[in-house]
């Protein structure tokens, strides 16, 4: 059987996405069907449209999403028809040499679907990370489906498909921050608020927020900032060291992805520190640092994929903090819109002014 349901679709880059009805097969082997009920508009979906991924169009975008199972392919056993789920795009093998060696986050051969979604012309989508969730219902891998508290609000729930996660494991999972430490977060959109939100609930003692708009600087300090830093006045390494006794944060989270933003995480780490990029740079962008100061200023610097995250282990904890009221998943969610407002939603993205939009369905 094949489902007619209406979807965003990215036909060419840089274009104003459209929405159309699209066709999702019935789930084969190891494979799930799932009714999306909300899924959030993220930085990569506006990736995606403008061809910073990869120029695989069309695309069938959104994969920051949360729904319930429908139905379920043969040898499927993890989830089943009713589930509420949250995806993910990392649906770990079990069996590459990082899963082999009990590093299941670092999974070198995570899995999607195999059968294709496609247009009405039978044109075959690309699915975005995997997922296509800006649409009625979409085709995943089984193993993409984290079965989560059916309490949970979808629209909040969905967040942990990517962002929150992200942001979240970067200072918790990657960068390892934990009571009495201190920690610097870069960029203060949604992934560097996740990591802001995340470090209070590890009870990190001290939280600085930098970035260069006041509104977002407010808003860190609702997710638990102790500190503030405008890198468009005030010089962020300094301000960063005078925040922390003249040493630097014990971790800086850098949250953008830019080179200039990367060499003041460098600097605005105490001597051992810790360096967390999460912040998804271009292809173009370089790093070019002394060799002495690396060698010199000791410590890690780290990329955080996905927040280091094993979502079978991480999206049913953060449920139960977010359920238990010591992790506010709600506050994320800037504005609730449809499907057909995806296009208005980049543009708001564009210019600053929300946290997240969330579809919902």
């Amino acid at each position: 059987m094949t489902h007619e349901v209406r979807a965003v679709v990215a036909r060419k880059k840089g274009a104003p996405v459209s929405v159309e009805t699209i066709l999702v097969p019935d789930p084969g082997p190891g494979e799930a069907l799932v009714e999306v009920q909300a899924c959030g508009v993220c930085h990569t979906d506006l990736h995606y449209r403008e061809g910073g991924i990869n120029d695989e169009f069309p695309f069938l975008l959104g994969h920051e999403a949360a729904g319930v199972v429908e139905a379920v392919g043969e040898g499927v056993t993890g989830v089943a028809p009713g589930d509420f789920v949250v995806l993910n795009w990392r649906a770990v093998c079990g069996q590459c040499r990082a899963c082999s060696r009990g590093r299941p986050w670092y999974c070198f051969d995570t899995h999607n679907a195999t059968q294709p979604m496609t247009l009405a012309d039978g044109t075959p989508l690309s699915p975005a990370l995997g997922i296509g969730a800006f649409a009625e219902k979409t085709l995943v891998a089984a193993g993409q489906c984290t079965k989560v508290d059916p309490t949970a609000s979808a629209a909040a729930a969905g967040l942990l498909g990517c962002g929150v996660m992200a942001g979240f494991g970067a200072a918790v999972n990657t960068g390892g921050v934990g009571r009495g430490d201190s920690i610097a977060v870069i960029g203060c959109g949604g992934v560097g608020m996740a990591a802001i939100a995340g470090a209070e609930v590890a009870g990190v003692s001290k939280i600085i927020a930098v970035d260069v708009d006041e509104r977002k600087l407010e808003w860190a300090g609702q997710f638990g900032a102790t500190a503030t830093v405008n890198s468009a006045k005030t010089d962020p390494v300094e301000a960063i060291r005078e925040l922390t006794g003249g040493f630097g944060a014990d971790v800086v989270v850098e949250a953008v992805g830019r080179p200039e933003t990367y060499e003041q995480a460098f600097y605005a780490r105490d001597l051992a520190g810790t360096v967390v990029l999460v912040g998804v740079p271009t292809p173009e962008h370089t790093i070019e640092l002394p060799l002495l100061d690396v060698f010199g200023r000791g410590g890690a610097l780290k990329s955080s994929w996905y927040g280091d995250c094993l979502p079978a282990r991480d999206f049913p904890a953060l449920i139960d903090l977010y359920l238990q009221g010591r992790f506010d998943l709600d506050a994320f969610v800037s504005e609730k819109i449809g499907l057909d407002d995806v296009e208005k939603a980049f543009d708001k993205m564009h210019h600053g002014s929300v946290l997240r939009s969330v579809v919902v369905l």
